[in-house]
């Protein structure tokens, strides 16, 4: 494990320094939305999901110039979406990253304009030559993005998060819920990275196979860090699940059935994994890792 965390660090200071060429400050009145474009996408996170799409496309020993864009693409969508998950109108989070959220930083409105431009320029970036020559690519990458970013993918599992504040969920419908809101992002990634690289569909549809199984699994792991791990070493309110009485895995599985059904999650992205051989260490570890996280 202490191998695959050197290698995320290093996929992740890739990443920063990439963001920071594509989001520079500027002065006069655009200088503010600037500003907050920068404070919610950069020094931040662990870049799980653009580390997919690098890790997914050195299979295929795509240029990394190529996978590290689409990496930034989606981590700017993710940015995003934290940026409009921490409103007032949402869940009201003061905190982020272990620093005041956006909207704290600034206010409101800065933050939603924030989040619109990281968004758009997501799909900008894609659409750029650099991202890959052959223009059909690009627009599959950009595609499946919008797919996953969008009603379909992660702004769903938003609305339906919220309409699970008022209802009783089964396993059923929490899960479709997280696969949406947390999953939708992390399959893009495996899938943009396959496809950036070149792999063919049933590659690709591997690939697939994987990342739904590790955001499954990610999603129960963030629920079980929610009721154990305080705000400190979170990054972020805790206990707000429990607070909200939102339907969770640990509130339909309880403790030890959320961590056996993450754990089995694991074993099981690892397994579509089989067929590239050593190739995919590199995204093994990070199934690994998901499961044995704590923040």
């Amino acid at each position: 494990m202490t191998a695959f965390k050197e290698t995320i660090a290093e996929t992740a200071a890739l990443i920063e320094t990439a963001l920071d060429d594509f989001l520079p400050t500027c002065d006069g009145p655009l200088g503010r939305v600037a500003d907050a474009m920068r404070w919610g996408a950069l020094d931040g996170g662990k870049r799980l999901r653009p580390f997919l799409v690098i890790a997914a496309a050195d299979m295929f020993d795509a240029p990394r110039a190529r996978s590290v864009r689409v990496g930034c693409a989606v981590e700017m969508i993710h940015c995003y979406s934290l940026i409009h998950d921490d409103l007032p109108a949402m869940d009201d989070s003061d905190l982020r990253r272990g620093r005041p959220s956006v909207h704290k930083k600034y206010d409101d409105a800065t933050a939603i304009l924030a989040g619109d431009a990281l968004l758009t320029q997501a799909f900008e970036i894609l659409a750029e030559e650099e991202t890959h020559p052959d223009g059909v690519v690009r627009c599959h990458i950009a595609l499946e993005l919008a797919r996953a970013s969008g009603k379909a993918g992660m702004v769903g599992g938003q609305m339906i998060d919220i309409y699970a504040e008022q209802k009783d969920f089964d396993l059923a419908g929490v899960t479709q819920l997280q696969r949406l809101k947390t999953g939708a992002l992390i399959r893009f990634s495996a899938r943009g990275g396959g496809m950036v690289g070149g792999g063919s569909d049933d590659e690709v549809a591997a690939l697939t196979a994987y990342a739904e199984d590790l955001g499954l699994s990610f999603q129960i792991v963030d629920d079980i860090l929610d009721a154990t791990q305080d705000a400190e070493t979170l990054g972020k309110p805790a206990g707000q699940d429990a607070e909200m009485d939102k339907a969770t895995f640990i509130k339909l599985l309880g403790m030890d059935g959320a961590k056996a059904k993450a754990a089995e999650l694991v074993s099981s992205a690892k397994a579509h994994l089989d067929r590239f051989g050593d190739a995919a260490a590199p995204l093994k570890g990070a199934a690994d890792f998901v499961f044995e996280r704590k923040s």
